[in-house]
């Protein structure tokens, strides 16, 4: 081996102690630097020419390439644990605000509101309560409802911003992502690594999957397609984009979807806040809305059932419907599809039949008529269909053929309802549930917690609640009516899944408190889960100031080496050059 030889080693230990000098002295500046993976110098023996001969020696050293220490396994962790850590703090979030909803609006909750209401009833049955104060409570107990309602759909409001703000975060983030892909593609033709590039793209990746869970596929040429799901978007350099629609359903309730912005195709949201803000639009807040109009539906359905077939010693003269039919409807089937009135209503008629007990007011003499209403589905010859079945005009019909009764429509289309100077009538055992279903004579108008309301007419005339009913033997029950409904506290509910009014709202109350409860464990879980992933990729990315110290020592005392090895090779090389 030669003096130059020698001093061409030399050299390149030299070179290589100061490229690795850079590293380190970047990794101790970065130490602090959120996102930054250490990096390492990868230094391999230059073959010498003579490999094959003996004693043949090598030519020095080289930095083969300048990597981040990266463990890809960790990262992918990583980044799922951030997305469950971002969807259980946001789930926790909403839930205790829908948890606050519930429990802090008045006086006492919905649970506490219907109990006075039914026990104001009650007591309006002992004679210890007057019909005002029937009115006065129902009219508390709707406004309450309504209350609730719009506070529940507020925090819907408040979840559609998020959503539009996060989307468009998301959308930033994703253009951020595709640019540096094409940079990075770019950057690393020559088989250098672009580290600062890739960890800017890390960062960029770690607030992403804070909003959406997502995975990873990496090209050759170290650009990257991120997948939400099953869904690209992000494919190489190109970004596909987001957008927040809504689709509205038959009930009223609308939709929220994430969808490509360039195909519209739906992608569905697993994790982050985003997805949480989705789920719990429809877990959370819409089920606990739709719990909420159920019930209010079925407590005006069933105290309407009792009122509008309960009477008072004096009998009415004159009542309607609060339900108005659209004129195209009137000569349609009750329950057929092609019937927007009726289309429009949580509850239905079903076949059976309705009484009307028709009094002679100066004689006291009663007359009582059935009025049958057909809603079997059948035509009279048998056949499935709707063509033969009871329509608003067969009711009106049916109720002017009954003496000393008329019937018909009112400008607004709500079937009105008339005795003859002389006369009261009364209703009795509807079996069909029509009269409750078109709400006539009725104590509730309304069909959802927003819409519910005592009847107009009864809050300026208290006096014409009814109270009382008749008695299967034929005799009024003055408090039957108002014991009736009392009873409606405590009894089964088949639409509300076999509980009651009051129990089914408990349970959707104590459902709420559940799933507030869980959320908050789960956000706690998830928060040491992704603590403890972090410290695991600082152990493998993570700068170590003490260790970048002493490989700063190892590349000064190489360098020093160095160095002295060219000095050395000088020196000789000036006595050789004397000598000759």
């Amino acid at each position: 081996m030669s003096l130059s030889n020698a001093m061409q080693i030399g050299r390149s230990a030299l070179a290589v102690s100061q490229a690795g000098i850079s590293v380190t002295s970047n990794n101790i500046a970065n130490a602090g630097t959120a996102g930054y993976a250490r990096q390492i110098a990868r230094m391999e023996p230059i073959q010498g020419a003579g490999a094959d001969a003996a004693g043949a020696a090598g030519r020095g050293v080289r930095i083969s390439q300048v990597r981040r220490q990266v463990d890809q396994a960790i990262e992918h962790r990583l980044r799922g644990a951030i997305s469950d850590e971002a969807s259980a703090n946001q789930n926790s979030l909403l839930m205790g605000q829908i948890e606050s909803v519930l429990g802090t609006i008045g006086d006492g909750d919905l649970s506490n509101q219907l109990s006075q209401f039914f026990n104001t009833w009650s007591e309006r049955a002992n004679g210890t309560r007057t019909s005002a104060s029937v009115v006065q409570q129902g009219q508390q107990l709707s406004n309450y409802l309504s209350r609730l309602r719009s506070d529940l759909r507020s925090q819907t409001s408040q979840i559609d911003g998020q959503l539009s703000a996060s989307v468009s975060r998301a959308n930033t983030i994703l253009g951020q992502i595709a640019d540096l892909n094409t940079a990075i593609a770019g950057n690393e033709q020559g088989g250098n690594e672009a580290s600062a590039l890739r960890d800017q793209r890390d960062i960029a990746l770690t607030e992403l999957s804070s909003l959406m869970r997502v995975s990873t596929v990496e090209h050759e040429n170290g650009a990257i397609d991120v997948l939400v799901g099953s869904t690209p978007v992000i494919l190489g350099g190109r970004s596909r984009g987001l957008e927040l629609s809504f689709t509205s359903g038959d009930d009223g309730s609308s939709e929220a979807r994430i969808v490509t912005r360039n195909s519209a195709e739906r992608i569905d949201m697993l994790g982050g806040s985003i997805g949480a803000l989705v789920e719990q639009r429809v877990n959370g807040l819409g089920d606990t809305l739709a719990s909420l109009d159920r019930i209010a539906s079925q407590l005006a359905f069933n105290v309407n059932r009792y009122h509008s077939t309960g009477t008072n010693a004096q009998g009415l003269t004159g009542t309607s419907s609060q339900v108005a039919f659209a004129t195209a409807d009137r000569a349609l089937a009750l329950n057929s599809a092609s019937n927007q009135t009726m289309a429009a209503l949580p509850y239905v008629p079903q076949d059976g039949s309705f009484k009307v007990q028709m009094k002679n007011t100066a004689t006291g003499e009663t007359r009582t008529v059935q009025i049958r209403v057909d809603l079997d589905g059948l035509t009279d010859a048998g056949l499935p269909g709707t063509d033969d079945d009871t329509t608003a005009q067969d009711i009106v019909f049916a109720l002017n053929a009954v003496p000393g009764l008329n019937a018909g429509f009112s400008s607004e289309g709500k079937l009105t309802i008339t005795s003859d100077s002389g006369y009261a009538f009364a209703f009795q055992d509807d079996s069909s549930n029509v009269l409750a279903a078109l709400q006539v004579n009725s104590y509730f108008t309304g069909t959802t917690a927003s819409s519910l309301s005592v009847r107009s007419d009864l809050v300026t005339s208290p006096s014409s609640l009814v109270a009382g009913r008749w008695d299967a033997s034929g005799n009024l029950v003055e408090n039957g009516t108002a014991l009736a409904i009392a009873r409606l506290r405590d009894e089964p509910n088949s639409a509300l899944g076999g509980a009651s009014i009051v129990s089914s709202w408990s349970d959707t109350a104590q459902r709420v408190g559940d799933r507030a409860a869980t959320a908050r464990i789960d956000a706690e879980a998830s928060t040491t889960v992704r603590a403890n992933l972090e410290g695991q990729r600082a152990n493998v990315s993570g700068v170590s100031t003490d260790e970048e110290s002493l490989n700063l020592m190892q590349y000064q005392r190489q360098y020093q080496g160095a160095a002295r090895l060219i000095s050395v090779c000088d020196e000789l090389m000036q006595t050789l050059m004397q000598l000759v």
